[in-house]
């Protein structure tokens, strides 16, 4: 068995590879070659349906629980204030730079590694299965919550998003809404009393001051927010609609059903959801991965930001090396030792977990 060391070398070695190989959401067909390659050179049978490659610990028992370990392996397209090439790996001072690295190359690798880590091992309390996602930034149908019908039941879950390795123990889910607010069309000379315009002002006043009851002690409040606004096509013209576009940020007090159930109580529109699968998403801190990583000096929060948690309806830990206020920023980076810590903490963790 490969030892930590060498684990680790091989792991940024992929990192660099995956950077130098565009792989947008719905476009990873080459960086799944890539890690292909890293489960063939470790002799570690896989399976892949569209872009999203998976594999399962050597010594899988049916009669045990399973943990999934998951990290994506697309990217968002680059911003245009870049000045490196973000397609070419560079390192220097410590940093390796370049299009999802970060977010989340380095939290993939790592957790490659450390599959393979545990791959022969007999003696574990859980299977393992490593699932690399695609299209993770798109919330894209052919990613991971694709791939959970040709999975077991899987008891909990790391999933690998960079949070410095501390411990998100919970994440908000995502709501968005369509809301047409409709009236009458006329011209603008005439009096209208059911301007669509005008009757939208309550609809944005209510998503802006309603607040729902149940706060949570990691994630806090719902926070709703009217982000888009679209009405009117001439100056002379009453608009017989107008869509609002809703963010809404779940806390893990409610499910999207019930919230929207509370939104279409109080709205006077039409109010039509684009997806309802992305929900909150937490695990207690008393659950062992969480236990672990306490043990090992690592702090607990809540994540506003969304991730493949959402797909899963198992507890789930967000956890990688890396910082999120570096993904999909110009000249995205991660610390070359930041993957080391990485590969060392999840090992760790895991052998606890394992009480190996």
């Amino acid at each position: 068995m490969k030892n930590i060391e060498t684990l680790t070398r091989e792991a940024i070695e992929l990192l660099r590879n995956l950077i130098e190989t565009p792989s947008f959401s719905s476009e990873e067909d080459q960086t799944a070659l890539l890690i292909e390659n890293w489960f063939t050179q470790n002799e570690i049978p896989f399976k892949r349906e569209n872009n999203n490659v998976w594999a399962f610990n050597k010594n899988f028992d049916e009669n045990k629980p399973t943990l999934l370990l998951n990290s994506h392996h697309d990217t968002v397209r680059p911003n245009q204030a870049y000045t490196n090439d973000p397609f070419k790996a560079i390192e220097k001072d410590g940093k390796l730079f370049g299009l999802g690295s970060n977010d989340a190359g380095g939290c993939l690798v790592s957790l490659l590694a450390t599959f393979v880590h545990f791959y022969e091992n007999q003696n574990l309390s859980h299977n393992i299965v490593i699932v690399a996602s695609a299209e993770e930034e798109s919330s894209g149908k052919n990613g991971l919550n694709s791939v959970l019908k040709h999975l077991p039941e899987l008891d909990c879950a790391i999933v690998g998003e960079p949070t410095l390795m501390q411990l998100a123990v919970a994440e908000k889910g995502l709501l968005v809404l369509d809301v047409k607010v409709k009236g009458t069309a006329s011209h603008a000379a005439h009096q209208n009393d059911d301007n669509a315009l005008y009757k939208s002002i309550p609809v944005m006043e209510w998503f802006k001051n309603y607040k729902f009851d149940k706060i949570s002690d990691v994630l806090g409040p719902v926070k709703m927010t009217v982000t888009q606004i679209n009405a009117g096509k001439q100056h002379n013209v009453v608009p017989s609609e107008c869509d609002l576009v809703v963010d809404i940020r779940v806390n893990d007090c409610y499910t999207n059903s019930e919230i929207l159930e509370v939104v279409t109580a109080n709205v006077n529109a039409e109010v039509t959801p684009r997806s309802m699968h992305l929900n909150a998403s937490s695990i207690p801190i008393a659950h062992g991965l969480v236990q672990a990583g306490i043990a090992l000096g690592r702090t607990t929060y809540g994540s506003p930001t969304l991730s493949d948690q959402s797909v899963l309806s198992c507890q789930s830990l967000k956890l990688g090396p890396g910082e999120t206020l570096r993904s999909h920023s110009a000249d995205e980076f991660i610390f070359v030792n930041e993957i080391e810590e990485g590969v060392d903490l999840y090992i760790k963790i895991l052998t606890d977990f394992f009480k190996l």
